[in-house]
Parts: C-alpha cells; structure tokens; sequence
C-alpha cells in the first residue's frame, strides 16, 4: 500500500490497546516494561493497515522509548518510514501545542513561590531524552530547560497500572533531601503525554530557614509576596461573615476556643463507592479507564447533587459521601448503580451504613465511613450492600426492596452485622 494511502481514507479506528501488539507489558511485580518486539509488529502491521488514530499513539511511544537509539538498522528504516506515513511531526507538534497551557501553569505557579527552595517544572514525556520544557526557581536541582527524564515514562505507567499516585515522596541524594509530588498529564488520543513535578529542598527549609530568625522572615516575606491588590470574596457565605466579624485565619476560631481542630460530631448515612476491578482495567486500557474514571465521577456526582448527598473524599477510583438519611443514600446508591449499568463499560459496589462520623477539618472517619467501607468490600460487584440499621429505615419506603444476607463478619468489626443487598 503506498504511503499517500495511509494517510489518507478512514481506516481502522481501533485505539491500539486493543490489538495484540500493544507494546507494553507487566511483569509479577506489576512493573510496566517497554515490548521491543511487539512494538515493531505494531509498526509493521501500520505500514499496510491504516489507523491514524492507533498509529499517533504508537508514534508517541516510539519517541517516549528513544526508539531512534535503539532500534537496529533494518527497524530503524521501518520505524523512520512509518513515522512518515502518519505525519508524526505533527503528531510531536500537536503534543507541544497542547502542553503550552500547562507550560504557563507551571510558569505563574512557580512565580509565585521565589527563593522558598520550591522548584516547580514540567515534562514533555514525548521527548524524554530532553523532556523538561518549563521550569521555575531551577537553582533546587540545578536542571535546565533540555534536561531529560528518561525513567518517569515507565514509572508513571507502572503506577497508573498499579492506581499509586505519586504524591508527597521523599527524595534522598547524597546529603540532599526533597519533598516530591509529580502529577502526569494524559490525553485520551496518546496516553501518557507529560508531567508536572514540584520539588522541595527539604534541608534548605530544615536547616538553613528555620533556625534562624532573619531567614526565616526573609522565607515568609518571599513566601507571602504580592504584586497587586484586588477586591474580591473566595470566601464561602458563612467565612465570609465570620471574617466580617473578626475571624482572622482557617484555625482562628478553634484556636481561641479549644486549642486544637474543632471535631464535629454528628449522625449520618454514609455511602462508600468504587470501581470493580480498576487495577485490571489500567492493566488492559489505560486511556479507556480513564475516561471511566471521568463517567464514574459525573454519575457519582450528579447521583449526590439530585439526593442532597455531601462529597466527603475521593479516594481514586472511589467516593465518600454522606447523606442526612438512610433512604437519602439509598436512592443516590440506586440511581448510580443504574447509570453505570446505562454505561456499559464497568461495575461499580456499595457500602452503606447509619452511623457516627468525626470531621475535624482535615479528615472525616468514624464508624460510620468503616463500616460503610467494610459492608463495600464483601458484597458483590454490582451490589448495594446496606447495614442493618440503614435496612431499618427504608423497608417500608416505596420503590425500594432488599433481600437479607444475614449475619456477617466483617474484617476489623468485633461483633457480626446483618447485612441486606439492596435490589436495584
């Protein structure tokens, strides 16, 4: 087939995870390794089948693995002759087009933090041989835009595989330390394209600031700098009233009246939901569970809009909620159950439990939020799985049946709880 033909004509549209070549696999550890040999069947199979779509993918990973460095001559050409068949110039410059938002992101951000050992920089992870493209307050590591970032491909794709964030690690590099968080940034046509990283100098802070007095205001004054002045609210209705009043910082009210974070006590339904089996979805399509993780998030979100339910935390590929009532969270449990299975392409289980929950500001837990967790973690996929209290208050409600599963014992829980799937 000539090349004009590829790259013209509809084509295959398949996303290339979905052929058997895809080029990546997982070892027992859950490790994400580059797959040379299926990666040159993937090229082989483009250069006679077209598929604009699978090819721009596989034109990114080809850059990402510095193909060009270790390819034998006989691929090389094969690769070279397939990268021009599907413009991956363009494919390249689209990706730097698409990152130059997050290059001003990166720029304002890092800008507003100067001379507080806080580094802040971006990846362009199609290039990571010379992948930074953006950095702020570069005197942390001594980097400079050009430098490379050959390792942060697989290891962003391993965690992603395995659903590890990397956020809040340390770094320790002969006598330096850091505090590290990097954040990757995904497109749904190519995967992994790029990565926000800020990084700390943790010995700066520890031992050149915070002992002594004058760096440590000199720290603050850069810390807290402004160039202009506006008048604006981001406050809440109720803050802003509490500041009217005198209120002068998040901590000021509990400060004064207690000493520490306020606790607040109080009862409430709470719905714990997740995704079934999301590690095997990452390990199968990483770009397709994604944009599960996006519909299970509008379902979820507008479930508990409709149900007055109260977002509490998002844990992954799962969400907190709580609810004023049992039947409250019922309902919202049942509404997301069936837009998930209106979506097709994966299960979602439920916890629900009637119970005391402590929010201190920073964190919500309590019985409450661990046995909605633990009634999750033994139902079924696709089930709702309510505690016996919660069954209680809804038997009687209209629209709403349950068939008992008895007494169980729950991991962590001293006594057994009887425990109802919810039909919906």
């Amino acid at each position: 087939m000539a090349l004009k033909q590829l790259r013209r004509g509809r084509g295959e549209d398949r996303r290339l995870e979905e052929y058997p070549f895809y080029p990546f696999v997982v070892d027992g550890n859950g490790h994400v390794a580059f797959d040379s040999a299926a990666f040159d069947k993937a090229v082989d199979y483009f250069l006679h089948t077209r598929n604009g779509r699978a090819a721009g993918e596989l034109v990114v990973i080809g850059e990402q693995n510095l193909v060009r460095d270790t390819l034998p001559s006989d691929r090389l050409r094969a690769y070279k002759e397939f990268y021009a068949a599907y413009d991956g110039d363009a494919v390249v410059d689209d990706n730097t087009a698409f990152l130059e938002n997050y290059r001003r992101i990166v720029n304002h951000l890092g800008r507003s933090f100067p001379n507080t050992g806080i580094e802040v920089l971006l990846h362009n992870l199609v290039n990571p041989s010379r992948s930074l493209v953006a950095i702020e307050n570069p005197e942390v590591t001594g980097r400079s835009v050009g430098s490379g970032a050959t390792n942060l491909v697989l290891d962003l794709k391993t965690r992603r595989q395995r659903g590890e964030d990397k956020v809040n690690y340390e770094l320790n590099i002969g006598a330096r330390q850091f505090k590290c968080t990097t954040i990757p940034i995904f497109r749904p046509d190519y995967g992994l394209v790029g990565a926000i990283c800020i990084n700390v100098d943790v010995r700066f802070l520890r031992e050149f600031v915070m002992h002594d007095e004058g760096r440590l205001t000199a720290f603050f004054d850069d810390l807290l700098r402004t160039d202009f002045k506006l008048d604006e609210n981001i406050l809440s209705q109720d803050q802003y009233q509490r500041a009217l009043r005198g209120k002068r910082h998040y901590l000021d009210e509990a400060i004064r009246t207690t000493g520490a974070r306020r606790q607040d006590h109080r009862l409430a339904a709470i719905l714990f939901s997740d995704i079934v089996g999301f590690t095997q979805l990452m390990a199968s399509s990483e770009s397709q569970t994604l944009g599960i993780m996006d519909a299970s998030e509008t379902i979820h979100l507008r479930a508990l809009a409709e149900n007055g339910g109260r977002l509490l935390k998002r844990l992954g590929d799962g969400v907190l909620a709580s609810f004023e009532s049992a039947s409250q969270a019922v309902v919202a449990a049942v509404a997301i159950h069936r837009a998930v299975a209106a979506d097709g392409r994966f299960q979602v289980r439920s916890g629900i439990h009637l119970g005391e929950i402590i929010d201190d500001g920073l964190d919500v837990y309590g019985d409450g939020v661990n046995l909605s967790s633990r009634i999750q973690g033994h139902v079924e996929p696709g089930e709702i799985g309510v505690s016996d209290v919660v069954y209680a208050n809804i038997r009687n409600k209209d629209g709403l049946s349950a068939r008992p599963l008895g007494a169980v014992a729950l991991k962590g829980v001293a006594e057994p709880v009887t425990l109802y799937v919810i039909e919906a």
